[in-house]
């Protein structure tokens, strides 16, 4: 019998190399996402300026002065002009970002966590649980998501914590929803069933099994929600249910100015455009995610 001995330096290097894992494949189809990358990196641009909106502001945004009322854009001292108070827009947009950026996320957060448990729940008991749970859920499609996230508010009360619950509330159910749709189809799949023959606890099956398959689809359909977010808890505080002057919010502040619009319109627009840019950006981001997971080998 010949015996060759093998040069390990002759071997290609593609021998030796591990095909990546799936959430590589996915960082490296969301990085060729032109659009996705550029969204990730204005949402993170928001986000520091929400954290040091106060720090940066050019003015204190509660100074008012009524000598200089509705100034248009480009005032000297004021490059976006000044509000219905005199305050400086540049100043209050940049601090507002950081209570809308908060209203808009913290709830989809909290509601990605409630749903989840709930529809993984839901979708690993199956059977009369399953029933249960979900036609609770299902209640609460009877209802508009805005007019029940105006109605807890107003059920609530105004401000910040009561906004914060009536959107989590609102948000749930969909959560949900998809949540027990992935787990449903996951706890048929043979390595499922293989756990269970195999003597192992439904505790450990949903931690070990069931988690890594489901939170991925949901997290990518919970970032689609906060765009949502935004213009519900916008138009709460729109509605005069949400945050309370004089703390600088977009939707506030669109509230605040909607009399100086035949005035200023290019001043009352200005929390609008940015919330419609925000929401856009964080749409880009959750169409990225949701096409980089779509990997079908």
């Amino acid at each position: 019998m010949l015996n060759v001995a093998v040069d390990p330096t002759k071997v290609p290097a593609l021998a030796f190399e591990r095909s990546p894992g799936y959430w590589q494949t996915v960082g490296r189809r969301l990085l060729r996402d032109k659009l996705a990358v550029g969204a990730g990196i204005l949402i993170l641009g928001l986000l520091i300026l929400a954290a040091g909106g106060a720090l940066l502001a050019p003015a204190d945004p509660y100074a008012s002065s009524m000598l200089n009322r509705l100034k248009p854009i480009g005032f000297e001292g004021h490059p976006l002009g000044t509000d219905e108070l005199g305050r400086d827009m540049l100043s209050r947009l940049m601090v507002g970002a950081r209570l809308s950026l908060f209203m808009g996320i913290t709830p989809v957060i909290l509601a990605f966590v409630i749903g989840s448990i709930v529809g993984i729940t839901a979708g690993y008991a199956g059977g009369w649980p399953n029933t249960a749970i979900m036609r609770t859920i299902d209640v609460f499609y009877a209802f508009p998501s805005v007019l029940l996230a105006i109605a807890l508010s107003g059920a609530l009360g105004a401000g910040i914590t009561n906004s914060l619950i009536s959107l989590t509330v609102v948000f749930i159910p969909p959560i949900a929803r998809v949540a027990e749709s992935v787990t449903t189809q996951i706890r048929s799949r043979d390595f499922v069933e293989a756990a269970r023959a195999s003597g192992a606890n439904a505790f450990t099956i949903v931690r070990v099994h069931v988690l890594g398959n489901v939170l991925g689809p949901v997290f990518v359909y919970a970032t689609s929600l906060i765009a949502v977010s935004m213009i519900l808890a916008s138009g709460l505080s729109f509605l005069g249910l949400g945050v309370k002057p004089p703390e600088p919010e977009w939707g506030l502040m669109l509230n605040t100015l909607r009399t100086a619009i035949y005035i200023q319109p290019w001043i009352a627009a200005l929390p609008g455009v940015m919330i419609f840019i925000t929401s856009i950006l964080f749409n880009l981001l959750s169409d990225g995610l949701r096409n980089a997971m779509e990997i079908k080998s």
